[in-house]
């Protein structure tokens, strides 16, 4: 019986597999990305960032994810591969033909060998890379403009002793509209209500201190009676102040 030429076989299996690994990691890859983006779509969507700088993000983000995508396209397409040839019968041809199941899944041992060193050199180079530079403009953005964390319409607790509450943004100037702030940094025995019709956040020098400029607007603090005070005696006094400029200085290290 005359069998299949090896180098033949080799180049039908590789012909068969390649196609099926392109395929499979692309669309592994585009799943782990949308995996990404839906846990980080809040850092990245709605903060005033360039389409270049999200472009930048997504490219660097996507980078990342390849050893994780990869892996799983070699399975995928690996059992394609052989899912196809058993149900068109060729696997069955190759093996009554003398072929050995070694020598059929030979080419694809060294392709996925071959995937395997690149995947390395790419872990071990670009793949770090490309992590650098995402955290970088991550990191560079949250800096630059530290109001772009604060979400709008909802209650931000990202700095540590205080709600925030921002109903519009402008992203442009960077100026918050109708604010409240519930200062609770003292305790909440101690906490305070301030509301602002505007203000601005800025991040100092040195990225240690944010300072919240704030226009317009009123202060509400409980202050604690005294303790030779009874309990029933009287309510409990308060602080009210208007203000036209307020700043405030909070602690936050970058």
């Amino acid at each position: 019986m005359k069998k299949l030429p090896i180098k033949r076989l080799y180049l039908f299996m590789l012909q068969t597999f390649l196609p099926l690994l392109l395929m499979t990691f692309a669309i592994c890859w585009f799943v782990v990305l949308m995996q990404f983006l839906w846990k980080y779509v809040d850092d990245m969507v709605g903060k005033g960032l360039s389409a270049m700088i999200l472009a930048k993000m997504l490219f660097y983000a996507a980078m990342t994810l390849v050893p994780m995508a990869l892996p799983l396209g070699i399975l995928l397409a690996s059992l394609m591969t052989f899912g196809n040839l058993g149900e068109r019968l060729e696997l069955l041809a190759m093996k009554s033909a003398g072929v050995p199941l070694y020598r059929i899944m030979k080419p694809l041992f060294f392709s996925v060998l071959a995937v395997a060193g690149g995947l390395f050199i790419f872990q071990n180079d670009l793949m770090i890379q490309s992590q650098v530079k995402f955290y970088t403009i991550l990191f560079s953005a949250r800096r630059a403009a530290p109001e772009l964390e604060i979400p709008e319409g909802t209650f931000y607790n990202g700095i540590k002793g205080y709600n925030l509450f921002v109903k519009k943004k402008d992203h442009k100037t960077g100026v918050l509209h109708d604010l409240m702030i519930y200062d609770h940094s003292q305790g909440f025995a101690d906490a305070r209500i301030i509301v602002a019709d505007s203000g601005k956040l800025k991040m100092d020098e040195g990225k240690t201190f944010l300072t919240l400029m704030l226009h317009s607007g009123e202060t509400f603090q409980n202050l604690r009676a005294q303790q030779n005070q009874p309990v029933d005696d009287a309510p409990i006094p308060y602080m009210r102040e208007h203000f036209a400029t307020k700043e405030i200085v909070i602690p936050f290290d970058a």
